[in-house]
């Protein structure tokens, strides 16, 4: 049988103390079909110096030697960065002794009666060999990936940040003190217009609306970034609580460990945004009719958790392709390093519980 040749000579270290066994794999891979450049040594010294000058494809290895055995052998080549399959040719062992020394992490065990196999078990080692060097920088990649995407977000989830607070700047400055200013005319207008003339009756409409138009850029900008945060978390995520029980009539009822929570203003906001959206979701979605806030910073973890008692999710719903608001909420808590866990079943309401650890003074 002549087994197809791989695209380059393969590079063989050989631990063998017997001539005759050296001379007969050389013969049978080459026989095969096989491309190998094989190298032999019997002796630890002589291994180390090859392992240490050269690299190899592939070891090939007796078990018992002068002095050594195959174990040895595993224990300078296990810790190599670039390690090569490892394949055990040998007579001296038998098939249980051999699957103990596979556990190690030796790729395949072959007999010496059963020699003749020898190019097809060096081939599937490499293609085993390759497969996993394929997996492992897969892997790598990925997870260098997923690094730069967490990276992208947490990047854009400062930028969005910082362009709220400029344009809650913005509005209360600009746009809040253009309309204040058409406020103070108007009421000019109204107090020296008489009563009975078609001016002041325009006037007082024109201030009726102008009253909505300050209350409409007031709630953007405290959507934006509450002023309310410069007072703390707990402060925050009251006036969060307390504006949705008034706009929707669902009773909040809110748990803190403490009146003043330390933590960054990087976590504070986090921990903001993630109530704000799940309390968002609720009024949306739930039907609910009681909502829990518990806020605390007990064991070094600052927990927030927000239970509803509506009609809950089912795991089809949650892992809806365009369902963006946990998603979302995973993204924020991991910028913080922290995690976000979700509990729901329908007809039983949800619980998203937001954990970040909190830096030790």
């Amino acid at each position: 049988m002549v087994i197809e040749s791989l695209d380059q000579a393969l590079h063989i270290l050989h631990i063998e103390d017997s001539p005759a066994d050296q001379g007969l794999a050389r013969i049978i891979l080459r026989r095969a079909g096989l491309d190998c450049r094989i190298q032999t040594v019997d002796t630890l010294d002589a291994l180390q110096q090859a392992l240490q000058s050269q690299v190899f494809d592939l070891i090939l290895a007796d078990y018992h030697l002068p002095g050594f055995t195959a174990l040895d052998a595993w224990a300078l080549v296990a810790p190599l960065a670039q390690r090569p399959p490892f394949v055990l040719l040998s007579g001296a062992i038998g098939e249980a002794a051999a699957v103990d020394v596979m556990r190690l992490g030796m790729t395949d065990f072959l007999r010496k009666e059963d020699i003749a196999r020898l190019p097809q078990v060096l081939t599937r080692a490499m293609e085993v060999h390759e497969a996993r060097r394929a997996k492992k920088q897969a892997m790598a990649e990925l997870a260098l990936s997923q690094q730069r995407l967490a990276e992208l977000t947490d990047h854009l989830q400062s930028s969005i940040e910082e362009e709220r607070a400029s344009i809650a700047r913005e509005i209360h400055d600009d746009i809040g003190g253009s309309l204040t200013s058409v406020k103070f005319d108007l009421a000019w207008i109204t107090r020296n217009t008489p009563a009975d003339q078609p001016l002041h009756a325009h006037a007082l409409s024109a201030l009726e609306m102008l009253q909505l138009a300050l209350g409409a850029s007031q709630r953007i900008m405290m959507n934006l970034r509450p002023p309310v945060l410069d007072q703390g978390l707990v402060a925050a995520v009251q006036w969060l609580a307390e504006g949705f029980e008034r706009r929707t009539g669902v009773a909040v009822q809110m748990r803190t460990s403490s009146a003043q929570i330390a933590a960054s203003p990087e976590i504070q906001l986090v921990a903001y945004r993630c109530a704000q959206e799940a309390m968002t979701n609720i009024g949306k979605y739930a039907q609910a009719s009681r909502v829990e806030i518990d806020l605390s910073d007990r064991e070094g973890f600052l927990t927030l958790e927000v239970t509803d008692n509506g009609c809950g999710m089912t795991a089809a719903q949650r892992e809806k392709p365009r369902s963006f608001g946990l998603r979302g909420l995973q993204e924020r808590a991991r910028t913080v390093d922290g995690w976000l866990d979700v509990s729901s079943q329908p007809g039983r309401g949800t619980s998203i519980i937001v954990s970040i650890p909190l830096p030790s003074h």
